[in-house]
């Protein structure tokens, strides 16, 4: 890939090359600054900020601190110059002065480049013009930036580098940074809740040895040592059901999921999903998991139930309940009871202009008349039941209704946020089940490899109880709680097409 390729000199610009000399005039003078290994930092621009927020213009403070970080900004004024740098926390001002540091450090100093990583010790103080700084009394170039900073890197035309080099972007943007933090604040309050309500976090395998029935593409290796293809997992879910059926009742796993499809603003090849499954609950009890673990975040994470998201208020404490055949009717006006037959279902599909899918049933039918004309009505949160059994292959049957699963989806904002089980439990059902998918998908693809999971059927045949079962996708949620557009500003690093293709 081009972005991999080694420069060469007449690729490196003016300001690159400039750079290059002071770092080998550096290190013939003995002052190599990549062999330095640490630095004893002991305090942070924002923690000195906050505790001198009420120090009056012109005050000191005697307090003597270390700092290390980048530096962003200079100006050399004579015998006294400024500059910012920027660490963990934020930028602070640094005031060096000649008389302090001494000629040979001051002169060095000046010659450093923005961009450069810096150590200091001084004193703080508040300057004339009311603005908290450190008054150094030593300075240590800790790092040498080769590559000049960009003047500017955001914008709707950087987008793709932003991507691309996010250690520039989060140099350049900070509030980059500030999504980062609250992903891992929102991942921290998951667990936070589920480890209260008594679940265990557990991992369970990426590469698996066969691709199951499911509609998913995944991804294949080869393993050297066995000599066999595997793939990379589509789920966890399969796993951590049979850590149900060994009696652990309430287990979770925070999983990376690969899936060799197509990308958008919503979709990655590799994304990271929550599992969870409860023994002895169904799927109202997910229901009610849900609507309490999402309000929780949306308190911790935004300070209120109301929260913005791509210029729409989105109401975090209220979410509506419809079956899929409640949502239809409302919707669209068409009704399912009216069905009596597939033809019956295929005709009213015709009349309204909604596709047909590859195995035209009532249900699976009712399903398409719900992406056409129901999820993109469903703004504020809104759990959505009942799905038809052909395409919820994994989910309980309802004992008053079988061509209808126990199964949910929730929606926020027109997207599905997750999807949850009762999970169905009984071996036979499901082996039948799992049998008639892979058959329907090779017949569709004639060359795919998907094979029937029949372990997972013996483990069902030593006993699974009732179970709720939920899973949701983490990288949604991130962009849903820091009203961020696309699942790439959410993810450090996102897939992205190599720059000479």
């Amino acid at each position: 890939m081009e972005q991999n390729k080694p420069q060469t000199e007449q690729e490196l610009t003016q300001q690159a090359a400039v750079r290059r000399q002071k770092l080998a005039d550096l290190c013939e003078a003995g002052h190599n600054p990549f062999e330095i290994t640490k630095y004893a930092q002991d305090a942070y621009s924002a923690d000195l900020k906050n505790e001198f927020a009420d120090l009056p213009a012109e005050a000191e403070t005697g307090k003597i601190v270390s700092l290390a970080g980048r530096m962003m900004s200079k100006r050399i004024m004579g015998k006294a110059s400024f500059a910012h740098l920027r660490d963990q926390k934020g930028d602070i001002q640094i005031f060096v002065k000649r008389d302090l540091l001494g000629d040979e450090a001051y002169a060095a100093f000046k010659k450093l480049d923005i961009g450069d990583i810096i150590g200091v010790k001084g004193e703080v103080f508040r300057t004339k013009m009311g603005e908290i700084s450190v008054r150094i009394s030593e300075l240590t170039l800790l790092s040498k930036s080769l590559l000049p900073l960009p003047e500017k890197f955001h914008g709707l035309t950087d987008r793709e580098a932003r991507y691309r080099q996010r250690y520039v972007d989060l140099i350049m943007n900070p509030e980059v940074k500030d999504t980062f933090v609250k992903r891992s604040l929102i991942l921290k309050e998951i667990r936070a809740y589920l480890d209260e309500k008594g679940f265990l976090e557990v991992d369970t395998p990426i590469l698996t040895p066969f691709e199951i029935g499911a509609s998913a593409r995944p991804f294949y290796t080869h393993h050297n040592t066995l000599n066999m293809d595997m793939v990379l997992r589509i789920e966890t879910e399969l796993y951590l059901k049979r850590l149900i059926v060994g009696g652990m009742d309430r287990v979770y796993e925070v999983g990376r999921i690969f899936r060799n499809e197509g990308m958008d603003p919503k979709h990655n090849p590799e994304f990271t999903t929550i599992e969870l499954y409860q023994a002895f609950t169904d799927f109202h009890g997910m229901m009610d998991l849900v609507e309490e673990m999402y309000k929780r975040l949306a308190l911790r994470v935004c300070g209120s139930l109301e929260i913005t998201y791509q210029g729409k208020q989105i109401d975090m404490g209220h979410w509506e309940r419809l079956t899929m055949v409640e949502a239809v009717k409302k919707y669209s006006g068409v009704d399912f009871n009216d069905w009596k037959t597939d033809e019956d279902a295929i005709a009213a599909a015709k009349e309204h202009h909604v596709e047909l899918p590859d195995v035209p049933t009532k249900g699976a039918i009712l399903a398409e008349f719900f992406d056409a004309f129901v999820e993109d009505k469903l703004i504020q949160p809104t759990f959505i039941y009942d799905y038809p059994v052909e395409i919820s292959p994994l989910a309980k049957r309802k004992p008053t209704d079988p061509a209808f699963t126990e199964r949910f989806e929730y929606f926020i904002d027109c997207t599905e946020y997750g999807n949850a089980f009762s999970e169905l439990n009984d071996p036979i059902d499901q082996k039948a089940r799992f049998e008639r998918q892979v058959a329907e998908r090779k017949a569709i693809e004639p060359d795919c490899k998907a094979q029937v999971d029949y372990d997972y059927v013996n483990a069902l045949e030593y006993g699974l109880p009732p179970t709720g079962g939920l899973g949701f996708g983490v990288d949604r949620l991130v962009m849903l709680l820091t009203d961020s557009a696309s699942i790439r500003d959410v993810l450090l690093f996102p897939t992205m097409k190599p720059i000479d293709q």
